[in-house]
């Protein structure tokens, strides 16, 4: 049986394509490529098309025996989705309604959720275990949780067996430099330095000196895109192997401050960052990491990279292909 993977052009999503198909799983990609690539999903099955096409996706489940599926299709800019909510919540909320309305009565049984942190807003105590509070603070984070809320009906009416993985700070890139993320569609730090180390975005602004931290700048908990990839995998085989559905964090379970990822990019590049410490921006938290001590325990799933890794695969990615996938064949 296959797995659907939609969002699988994108930047999570090519990667966890590619770690399913080296584990010898037959997978299928859904993505509109508004924010994907298709050399990206390294010659997978690939269908052009929405998730709420509820018609495609139906005929995509017959044809391909599709039993599981991975949902990253998404938008996933908190700040962007306070200035369009509409936006997110007629894809977040109504594509992933669709979506799941197109799998009932099919052989579907397991579906993976690319969910977020963001459901917990700013937290009352680091780190932030899954007990904690739910309050989101923008559209996106609010989308997000939504999902989940959907899963929970439908694997209670329907029978759905469901895991959500709340992501931290996703960063960082394939450690052989075939995949990674493009500048074009991102606004995450670590891109961001990379694209102003390499001339090609003004110097970047980073918000805030004065949080109650070890160095003042804020702390989040990055975490390499081939770890989520991994638990990914990790999250569809609890599921066919009988496993409760849940929502589950993944992170390191360690903070690092703004000051600490560019000084690391200026290491490990050997350049200067271009950028400018400005006032921090209202609503952002001082500090957010997670305890991911269910991933371990449910999903038999840790970490294999720190921030270090993370950075060089980032720097070795974005300096090779400055052009993200239209640089590949000229750069080699």
């Amino acid at each position: 049986m296959a797995v659907l993977v939609t969002g699988g052009a994108g930047y999570i999503g090519s990667h966890t394509v590619r770690t399913l198909r080296e584990r010898g799983r037959d997978a299928v990609v859904l993505d509109t490529l508004e924010t994907g690539n298709e050399e990206a999903v390294l010659g997978a099955p690939f269908v052009a098309g929405d998730i709420a096409d509820v018609d495609l996706v139906r005929r995509l489940v017959a044809d391909h025996g599709v039993d599981s599926i991975i949902h990253f299709a998404g938008y996933k800019n908190a700040g962007e989705s306070m200035q369009d909510p509409g936006k997110y919540f007629t894809n977040n909320v109504v594509g992933t309604a669709q979506l799941l309305r197109a799998i009932e009565n099919t052989a579907v049984e397991h579906f993976v959720f690319s969910g977020s942190c963001s459901v917990y807003g700013t937290p009352e105590q680091c780190p932030v275990s899954e007990t904690a509070p739910l309050h989101p603070e923008s559209p996106y984070g609010q989308s997000k949780l939504m999902g989940e809320q959907m899963l929970g009906w439908y694997g209670q009416q329907r029978g759905l067996q469901w895991v959500s993985l709340r992501y931290f700070n996703a960063a960082g890139a394939s450690s052989d430099g075939i995949l990674g993320e493009d500048f074009t569609f991102t606004l995450n730090l670590v891109p961001l330095l990379m694209k102003a180390m390499l001339g090609l975005r003004p110097p970047v602004s980073l918000f805030g000196t004065d949080y109650p931290t070890p160095d003042g700048t804020a702390v989040r908990d990055y975490i390499h895109v081939e770890d989520l990839a991994a638990a990914h995998v990790l999250a569809l085989e609890h599921l066919e192997g009988g496993g409760r559905s849940l929502a589950v964090n993944l992170g390191t379970g360690q903070g690092s401050s703004v000051r600490q990822v560019v000084e690391m990019a200026e290491r490990v590049s050997g350049r200067t960052v271009p950028g400018e410490y400005v006032d921090r921006r209202p609503g952002d938290p001082a500090a957010v990491y997670a305890d991911n001590r269910l991933a371990a325990e449910v999903l038999g799933w840790k970490p294999a990279y720190g921030l270090e890794e993370i950075i060089e695969s980032a720097w070795r990615w974005h300096s090779t292909r400055p052009q993200g996938f239209a640089a590949a064949e000229s750069v080699g």
